[in-house]
């Protein structure tokens, strides 16, 4: 897995948050680093991250902590920057704030990846990204009716991500926020999710 290579022109002040720390109770743990492809899940999500028009990739670390670490830097060139959430278990939202709080200081938009999501596009989170920096304080994709990632969330966002408890994301955050952007997409990978075997069993077999 290569880093930027192909990547459109990047977008100043924006940077790209896989969300990766959670336990996986539903998949009896481990999920992140079961293989797709060869490929470990997490390092999927990874990848879309690093193919979004950002300045930097931070991948946001709990549970499996260092085998999650040690699978994307074994994958991924050049490597995202790690952040650690000793609060993993208080779900999403722990995580997220994680996140946010590690963004640097000028930081203008934050596209988030979930790193159970195999099929997240780059582009979309650019697409998302633009409509935040032309004025939207959040933005997604949606997939018939269906709301999907990356999301997109404006710095005028980042200080109500600590409101947020157990496991509400993003997308719960900006859900009825007044001038949020969707964004109507054919591209079926921006709802795409694994939360069990019987789920990773289904997406390998199509």
């Amino acid at each position: 897995m290569t880093g930027h290579a192909g990547r459109e022109a990047m977008l100043a002040g924006c940077h790209a948050m896989v969300l990766a720390a959670g336990g996986a109770s539903r998949f009896g743990g481990g999920k992140l680093l079961a293989r797709l492809d060869d490929t470990p899940l997490v390092c999927r999500a990874v990848r879309a991250a690093f193919a979004a028009p950002v300045e930097s990739v931070r991948v946001v670390i709990g549970a499996d902590a260092e085998q999650v670490r040690e699978a994307v830097l074994a994958e991924q060139t050049p490597p995202p920057e790690f952040v650690h959430c000793d609060s993993w278990q208080q779900g999403l939202s722990a995580s997220l704030k994680a996140g946010i709080g590690a963004l640097p200081a000028d930081a203008r938009a934050v596209a988030i990846f979930l790193g159970d999501m195999p099929d997240l596009s780059g582009q979309l989170a650019g697409e998302a990204l633009r409509a935040v920096l032309g004025g939207a304080p959040g933005a997604y994709p949606v997939f018939g009716q269906a709301p999907g990632h990356p999301v997109a969330l404006s710095r005028a966002l980042f200080e109500r991500v600590a409101q947020l408890e157990g496991d509400r994301g993003a997308r719960a955050l900006i859900k009825d926020h007044p001038g949020v952007v969707r964004l109507p997409v054919d591209d079926p990978g921006c709802i795409v999710d694994i939360d069990t075997r019987d789920d990773l069993r289904v997406y390998a077999r199509a």
